[in-house]
């Protein structure tokens, strides 16, 4: 979009210059300075357009980078409290074992 607000600038201002140049104010002139006019201002519109259009997705993508950082850390949480639910399991697995083997022993 930048490009295009470019070489319409670059066509007024050549439309302009011709205009002052010549010293003529024909009606084929001024019809040209206002399509070169017309199109910058086009042009400024589908880039205000298009940044709107960006901002909103990073604000988007924002929202979505923070969203993934909490699942994270649910899933850490998650994570650690398996470990210990295993860890557990496991005491629990050696103190049988040890009872079962005592209780053989008599």
């Amino acid at each position: 979009m930048n490009k295009k607000l470019q070489n319409a600038m670059k066509v007024g201002t050549l439309a302009l210059a011709l205009a002052l140049a010549s010293g003529c104010a024909n009606q084929e002139l001024k019809d040209a300075v206002a399509a070169a006019q017309a199109a910058a201002d086009s042009a400024t519109a589908a880039a205000n357009s298009a940044k709107s259009s960006a901002d909103a997705a990073s604000r988007a993508a924002s929202d979505a980078k923070q969203m993934a950082s909490s699942a994270q850390s649910t899933a850490d949480q998650a994570a650690r409290a398996a470990a210990e639910a295993q860890a557990c399991c496991d005491r629990n697995a050696e103190k049988i074992d040890r009872m079962f083997e005592k209780a053989m022993r008599k």
